[in-house]
């Protein structure tokens, strides 16, 4: 994929479709295990971590802190949480957004 506009693609669309088909916590966590590395596994899950933790209404730092991370990269999901495609706050509102 060249740019961000095509993101959307006949592969992406099959990923989501299989995250889709998932049923249980365990089949989601043995699927992401085979389809990612640990470390990209961590990176999303920090990447989670932090946006609950803006919903919680923390300052950057102490998100930063928290999560491990940079305040950059807290700044960053600060961004796709408010101007994103809406994906956040999806979940965040269908699963409860307290860390």
């Amino acid at each position: 994929m060249s740019t961000a506009a095509e993101w959307r693609s006949q592969r992406t669309r099959r990923l989501f479709e299989a995250m889709l088909a998932l049923e249980t916590l365990d089949e989601a966590a043995r699927f992401f295990r085979d389809l990612c590395t640990l470390s990209e596994i961590e990176a999303m899950s920090q990447r989670w971590h932090i946006v609950r933790l803006l919903e919680d209404g923390l300052p950057y730092r102490e998100v930063a802190e928290q999560a491990g991370s940079s305040t950059a990269t807290v700044t960053r999901i600060s961004q796709w949480l408010r101007h994103g495609e809406g994906g956040y706050r999806l979940i965040l509102d269908r699963i409860g957004g307290s860390s």
